[in-house]
């Protein structure tokens, strides 16, 4: 890590460590902002709940899924699912 103070490096590591947790923590905020948004905003939402479990390296049929029924509802239980397997 060049280029970064050792205070900036172990901040960028313990982001690294906790990207998991994050992502978990940012679906969870989705899916309350899922139950609540219309119009474009949903659309929108709905693009970066693929994006982020895309990036947690869930199942692509499983994403297709989701995305398919747009159901909130999917959603929490697929975050239930992340949680059991935490």
């Amino acid at each position: 890590m060049a280029d970064y103070t050792p205070h900036q490096q172990k901040i960028i590591k313990r982001y690294y460590e906790n990207y998991d947790a994050i992502k978990h923590q940012r679906l969870s905020e989705l899916a309350t902002e899922l139950y609540l948004a219309e119009g474009k905003k949903l659309d929108r939402l709905w693009k970066r709940v693929c994006e982020d479990l895309t990036k947690l390296g869930f199942p692509q049929t499983r994403i297709d899924h989701l995305m398919s029924k747009k159901d909130p509802a999917l959603l929490v239980g697929i975050l239930q699912e992340l949680q059991a397997k935490s």
